[in-house]
């Protein structure tokens, strides 16, 4: 594969680089200061892991151990040039990124290092968040990918319609792209995924004829569920065209009467009322500034006593002021537009709508292990040189970043997911 062709397909993501890559000269120039600088910064390094410990393997010929002083993951970086803590002190996570994109650093395992990250993210403070101006570009990047109307049609269009044949060879066999719920030892990830959708479910309250909602419906694995379970009067809702056609195709497939339906509709223009409402993993495509308005679509289109369950990823409240104040890898690259929850500001939200939040479940662990088997999963497709046509070896590398990133952030307990009930009291 040429690295130095822009990918087929995948590019609307990569376009990031566009903006980013023009730090490369500074940093370089700066990584000719005296290491005695850059052993500094890993003092500061040193200082804010509290938990876990780091290897570093220096450009200078040296070996430091970082942290060590509390129980957590051994990570192990091979830091092949200073300017990748340039990078790192400059733009963060973004940053961190494009150095190793550049091979700046290595590991043989990344995983941890992002979990030692996260599980120290309170410690660490500001360092691997961006910093002076490129805080301010990260920051512009992010503004221009609000999801207005038009914005998020974008930015779905940007992660979601990288084509059902590239989602489908490594999802789990209903294309689910959210957690599984591992609810006992030994489950597939089949198995898990059918666990989280029934466990979704069974917060509704559903029966013949109920009236059901999904606001983001993926490729109608839920939707499948839903009338096949409980009989219950489907609609489906998403930007996505690529994915509404599958969802569509699987509501056909059990609503033999024709009474449920998928739509590509804002959920800003849903019409209700219904007595339900599901959404998994939507929320965080929303954005902080459009909360308001995704609760007050919730609020609007339930019955007075219905209820809506909904999946979200959570960021904790004492790392969210710091991460909503600028953007990082994921919403560079992988998430235009999106933001992880601050439950207790959402929550919050919720109630000054009248819906009352209750029954939260908790369940991080298994979206580390579910990245994990998504992870296995894509390597496997491209070791058998399955993935489809277009997609070039920096794309499958920003991939495998993303999801080993992901992984980390998991199992370092800075974010987590959640389920909630929703219900209308008034």
């Amino acid at each position: 594969m040429n690295t130095h062709v822009s990918p087929r397909r995948g590019k609307e993501l990569l376009r990031a680089d566009r903006v980013f890559r023009s730090g490369g000269g500074l940093a370089w120039l700066m990584a000719r200061a005296p290491s005695g600088l850059f052993h500094r910064m890993l003092d500061r390094i040193d200082r804010g892991l509290d938990h876990g410990t780091l290897e570093g393997y220096l450009p200078d010929g040296s070996v430091r151990i970082l942290g060590g002083r509390g129980k957590g993951p051994t990570a192990i970086v091979h830091l092949h040039s200073w300017a990748a803590l340039v990078r790192l002190a400059l733009s963060g996570s973004v940053g961190w990124y494009r150095a190793w994109e550049h091979g700046e650093w290595s590991s043989p395992d990344p995983v941890p290092l992002f979990d030692l990250f996260m599980r120290n993210g309170e410690a660490l403070g500001n360092v691997g968040r961006a910093r002076g101006p490129w805080r301010w570009v990260n920051k512009a990047v992010h503004a221009f990918n609000r999801n207005s109307r038009r914005g998020a049609k974008r930015n779905i269009h940007a992660h979601y319609d990288l084509g059902n044949d590239f989602y489908r060879l490594w999802l789990d066999s209903k294309m689910n792209y959210s957690s599984a719920l591992f609810t006992s030892p030994g489950m597939t990830l089949d198995q898990a995924q059918n666990a989280k959708i029934d466990a979704i479910l069974d917060r509704l309250d559903l029966h013949s004829g109920s009236r059901l909602l999904e606001i983001g419906c993926g490729w109608g694995a839920l939707a499948e569920r839903a009338v096949e379970r409980h009989d219950a009067l489907y609609t489906g809702i998403t930007l996505s065209p690529a994915q509404a056609a599958v969802a569509a195709a699987r509501v056909a497939a059990v609503d033999l009467i024709g009474r449920s339906k998928v739509e590509l509709c804002d959920y800003r223009d849903a019409q209700g009322p219904f007595d339900a409402i599901a959404s998994v993993e939507m929320v965080e495509a929303v954005g902080q500034a459009y909360w308001p308005a995704y609760l007050d679509a919730i609020a609007r289109l339930l019955r007075p006593g219905g209820k809506a369950a909904i999946q979200y990823i959570l960021i904790s409240d004492a790392l969210f002021d710091a991460y909503a104040a600028g953007s990082d890898f994921i919403q560079a690259y992988i998430f235009p537009g999106g933001c992880l929850i601050s439950e207790s500001r959402f929550r919050a939200l919720a109630e000054e709508r009248g819906l009352a939040w209750r029954d939260v479940r908790r369940f991080g662990g298994d979206y580390a292990e579910t990245l994990r088997q998504w992870r296995e999963r894509f390597d496997a497709v491209v070791t058998a040189g399955h993935l489809p046509a277009g997609f070039d070896e920096r794309f499958v590398r920003l991939w495998r970043y993303y999801l080993q990133y992901c992984e980390g952030g998991f199992r370092g307990g800075g974010i987590d997911v959640a389920q909630v009930t929703l219900e209308k009291t008034a």
